[in-house]
């Protein structure tokens, strides 16, 4: 199964059958944890893919491959490598909000709450009209039909929905849009002359992404993987957030690691003209806004291509640019929740209460931000041989497709499925880091390479830590 993933992969890079030779793949097959769905298979795919794409890169700059090595459960435990922190010597709490969760509605469905950022808790409890406690909002929602209360919520700009079967999100118009999109889309959007690959510090141990500027305008998980991707190849990363805006603490622990963090106010102009300049060095532009957002402000891709000709602008949306969807909010738990993975999850592997279940880990995100990360080195591979600004494109609902459509592992097969990777495995896969907040130890990067091993050169940093310039700058 892995091999048949990673040859979809493939044929976005351009990759025949012999590339796939360079791989090494150990730790064996699905199931690894707790659902039919093939989530390591599908880690292992995208991870080796980000090797191979780093290695191409790596001959651009020495005319050497590399071999490129991947664990199938280390790939595994990464999909929640947030759960394995401790800093200090204490385990870093990931406990999500509340109120946040399923409920069951009137009608006999199912109801799926997303409210671990404030804005949108705050617009679902003011549609249920009743106070931030668990017992309240499950009375609340009884009394009201599942599909009614997903578009008030939705529009009083919060986040959830109704939770679906597979089938009816096959049936469903944004389903049906989401099928008809390819995993990503790589789009030459403007036109520049080649640029090989930034010289970066010129060191006995360069690195396959030396150099390279990447600005990552993204939050929570996906986007933010995509950067942390980057960066242990050696890519200089600035991440850029506004202190206004709310976050999820140990989310930046988790996907902090390699970068620079700045704080700018988009609505300052000043502010404004900061990111334009960091823009005009950057290599690789990351954002996850809803389509539309940034082109309201003039940051659109064509836009980005005129300001920084050859540029990598990497997008992502929750559902696409495409469909009645897509300027919907949307989180890795609302797609599994709308399209039919936690029913079946549900129906697999039952919770303690009866009801729709999510799989044991954050697949949708993570390996988003794998693929990203990988759709952002092909086309930086092409920036070398072409020239060009291009546009890397997907979505969650895109990744979750695909991970649906690897198939299922049988249901005979999913008995005395292990919750949990032995103690053993954990600390031989995981690492530290001494942060302003104490010694962190944290998973470690996944991917092996003959020559240049993946590596944080920097530590997780509070948002808002460093000065908004690049290095050396």
């Amino acid at each position: 199964m892995t091999i048949n993933a990673l040859r979809t992969l493939a044929l976005s890079a351009g990759w025949d059958d012999e590339r796939l030779r360079d791989i090494r793949l150990t730790g064996g097959n699905d199931p690894l944890l707790p659902t039919p769905f093939r989530i390591g298979g599908a880690a292992t795919a995208a991870l080796a893919s980000v090797g191979l794409a780093v290695s191409d890169l790596w001959e651009r700059r020495t005319g050497r491959r590399q071999k490129v090595s991947v664990d199938a459960r280390q790939a595994t435990a990464s999909l929640r490598s947030g759960r394995y922190m401790r800093l200090n010597g204490a385990a870093v709490s990931t406990d999500r909000n509340a109120v946040m969760g399923v409920y069951p509605a009137k009608d006999g469905r199912w109801s799926y709450l997303h409210c671990n950022f404030p804005n949108h808790r705050e617009a679902a409890l003011k549609v249920l009209g009743v106070p931030e406690e668990s017992d309240a909002v499950r009375n609340a929602v009884a009394e009201w039909d599942a599909l009614e209360l997903e578009e008030a919520i939705i529009a009083a700009k919060g986040a959830g929905g109704m939770v679906r079967s597979m089938e009816e999100w096959a049936r469903h118009p944004q389903g049906v849009a989401i099928a008809s999109l390819p995993l990503m889309e790589i789009i030459k959007i403007g036109d520049s002359p080649p640029e090989e690959l930034p010289t970066g510090k010129l060191t006995q141990n360069r690195r396959p992404l030396s150099g390279v500027r990447v600005l990552d305008l993204t939050r929570v998980l996906a986007g933010p993987t995509c950067a942390r991707t980057l960066a242990e190849h050696g890519a200089e990363v600035l991440k850029i957030t506004g202190a206004h805006l709310p976050n999820i603490g140990y989310q930046e622990y988790d996907t902090g690691h390699g970068k620079l963090s700045t704080h700018l106010d988009l609505r300052q102009e000043r502010d404004f003209d900061t990111l334009k300049r960091l823009i005009r060095g950057a290599d690789v532009f990351s954002q996850g806004y809803r389509p539309g957002t940034l082109v309201n402000r003039g940051l659109s891709p064509e836009a980005l291509a005129q300001l920084r000709p050859g540029i990598i602008y990497v997008s992502l949306s929750a559902f696409s640019h495409t469909g009645p969807w897509a300027s919907r909010r949307g989180f890795d738990t609302v797609v599994q929740a709308v399209s039919g993975i936690t029913s079946r999850q549900g129906e697999a592997f039952p919770g303690q209460e009866p009801g729709p279940q999510f799989y044991p880990v954050s697949a949708i995100d993570y390996l988003t931000g794998y693929l990203m990360a990988f759709g952002a080195l092909v086309a930086l591979k092409r920036r070398t041989q072409e020239g060009g600004s291009w546009l890397v494109r997907t979505s969650l609902a895109q990744i979750g497709h695909w991970l649906v459509s690897l198939g299922q592992v049988p249901t005979p097969n999913l008995g005395n499925v292990p919750d949990e990777f032995p103690l053993e495995e954990l600390e031989r896969w995981s690492t530290e880091s001494d942060t302003p907040d104490g010694r962190l130890r944290h998973l470690g990067p996944v991917v092996g390479l003959s020559e240049t091993p993946p590596k944080w050169d920097r530590p997780s940093v509070p948002l808002g830590y460093h000065e908004p310039v690049w290095p050396g700058n």
